[in-house]
C-alpha cells in the first residue's frame, strides 16, 4: 500500500492530484533531509507534526499507514527540502517501518506523559533503529524522545523526570510538548535539526528570540 505525501509548498497543485489538494505522489529528491516520527497511536504525535507543518491543532486525526509533508528549508541560499514523515499505522507493516528508519536522517519518538504504557511501545521502536542503523551510525544521528500532552498535568502519569531518565539509557535527547497549547512544538523540531552531525553545515529554524541550551552554529537555515 503506498503513502500519502503531503505538500505544503510550491505552486497550486495540477488537476491531476486528489480532491484534498495534496499531491498523492511526489519524487524524492537527493537533498531531502527526513526527519521520520513514531509514536502509539493516542499520543498525539500527528497533531504535534500538524502544529509544526500548518500551525493549527486537531483534537482527532484519521490516521493512514504513512503521512509526509515537506518544506522548504533556504540554507545561505543552498535549498533542502525537510521532509516529516508521521508513521501513523506503519508499526503493523515491519517492512514500511524498515524502510522508514532506513531512509531516515533524524527520528522523533513520541509518548504521551499521560500514559506510561506509550513510553513502553516505543522500547521496540528503538530496538529497530538501532537494529536497522548501527551503533557506529547511530551514534551521529539526531534522536529526540517527546513526551507530548505535558500540559495535562492531572492526569500526568510520566514524570518529566523519568522521561529524561529513559532518553539517558537510549543515548538520545529529550524534551516534553504540548500540540494542544503549541508548547516547544517549534523548538523541538529546531533542536533536532541543531544536533545534525552528518553534514557540512547545521540547518536551524529561523526564531525571533535565542532558545535555551541551543549551540551557536556557522550558518543560519530558515523556513521559506
Amino acid at each position: 500500500m503506498s503513502s500519502n505525501v503531503k505538500t505544503m509548498e510550491g505552486p497550486p497543485p495540477p488537476a491531476a492530484e486528489t480532491q484534498s489538494g495534496w499531491r498523492s505522489r511526489m519524487p524524492e529528491q537527493s537533498n531531502d533531509y527526513r526527519v521520520v516520527v513514531f509514536g502509539a497511536g493516542g499520543v498525539g504525535k500527528s497533531s504535534l507534526v500538524l502544529r509544526f507543518v500548518k500551525g493549527t491543532f486537531r483534537e482527532s486525526y484519521i490516521p493512514t499507514i504513512e503521512d509526509t509533508y515537506r518544506q522548504v528549508i533556504s540554507c545561505n541560499k543552498n535549498i533542502c527540502t525537510l521532509q516529516i514523515t508521521d508513521t501513523t499505522g506503519s508499526h503493523q507493516f515491519p517492512a514500511m517501518q524498515r524502510l522508514s528508519i532506513s531512509k531516515g536522517h533524524a527520528f522523533i519518538l513520541v509518548y504521551s506523559c499521560t500514559s506510561r504504557q506509550s513510553l513502553e511501545e516505543l522500547r521496540p521502536i528503538w530496538e529497530v533503529i538501532r537494529e536497522t542503523k548501527g551503533p557506529n551510525e547511530l551514534q551521529s544521528i539526531p534522536v529526540m524522545l517527546v513526551g507530548n500532552k505535558c500540559d495535562e498535568n492531572e492526569n500526568r502519569e510520566v514524570p518529566a523526570t523519568e522521561g529524561e531518565a529513559e532518553a539517558g539509557r537510549w543515548g538520545c535527547h529529550f524534551m516534553e510538548t504540548s500540540a494542544k497549547t503549541n508548547h516547544n512544538v517549534k523548538e523541538l523540531f529546531q533542536e533536532l535539526l541543531n544536533l545534525e552531525k552528518n553534514r557540512n553545515i547545521s540547518l536551524q529554524l529561523e526564531k525571533k528570540g535565542p532558545m535555551k541550551g541551543t549551540k551557536k552554529i556557522r550558518e543560519k537555515c530558515c523556513v521559506m
